[in-house]
């Protein structure tokens, strides 16, 4: 019983993700949801109280991911740079690899521009990584790997690379290996602040 619903569960998040990647949040109704997991209402509302509650679980999902890459990272590196280019390769590979469908982000980005409560779950992680950055860059700075810069304006800059790197990858998927991309522009990125005269 127990696996059931998990699978249910996780039916309705595949078919909810592809349904907003295709035809965006606004027009994807619950009746739809539905029917392309082959669930009834009852179902859906047993798992999720609102569409809204859906499409914020299919970002923390993501997000959770995340999160649980940049700890491995940094517990299996020894520096703060080879930390942050092991993060570089895994969010790479995101863009590339992901089970949530790049589009869908941008439903995010534009639906947090009409619902605080969206807002507020977009805004949350936005702040969350740039404080981590920040701490990541001031252990930089004490182990003597960085320069001593502005951690909290390295962090807003990194971030802002990352955010960068994803719009081109969502607009252009083709254009370019975006594994590869985001790991050498953090690699150059990095090469300014390394103490290292060699860069990295």
């Amino acid at each position: 019983m127990q696996q059931r619903s998990e699978e249910t569960h996780a039916h309705i998040l595949e078919a909810a993700n592809r349904l907003f990647s295709t035809n965006g949040y606004d027009a994807t109704g619950v009746a739809e949801i539905c029917r392309a997991a082959g669930v009834s209402k009852g179902a859906f509302y047993h798992h999720f109280p609102s569409k809204q509650a859906l499409f914020l679980e299919l970002m923390d999902d993501w997000l959770a991911g995340l999160d649980a890459g940049f700890q491995l990272a940094r517990q299996e590196t020894t520096s703060i740079p080879q930390a942050i280019i092991q993060m570089a390769d895994m969010v790479g590979s995101v863009f590339q690899n992901s089970d949530i469908s790049p589009a869908i982000f941008l439903e995010f980005w534009t639906q947090a521009q009409r619902d605080p409560t969206i807002w507020q779950a977009a805004i949350a992680p936005y702040r969350r990584y740039q404080e981590y950055f920040a701490r990541s860059f001031e252990e930089g700075i004490a182990e003597g790997s960085l320069q001593a810069v502005d951690p909290h304006l390295a962090a807003r800059t990194i971030v802002s690379l990352a955010f960068g790197l994803l719009m081109q990858a969502l607009f252009d998927p083709q254009g370019a290996d975006w594994q590869k991309e985001t790991r050498q522009s953090v690699e150059l990125l990095l090469k300014g602040l390394s103490r290292s005269p060699t860069g990295l």
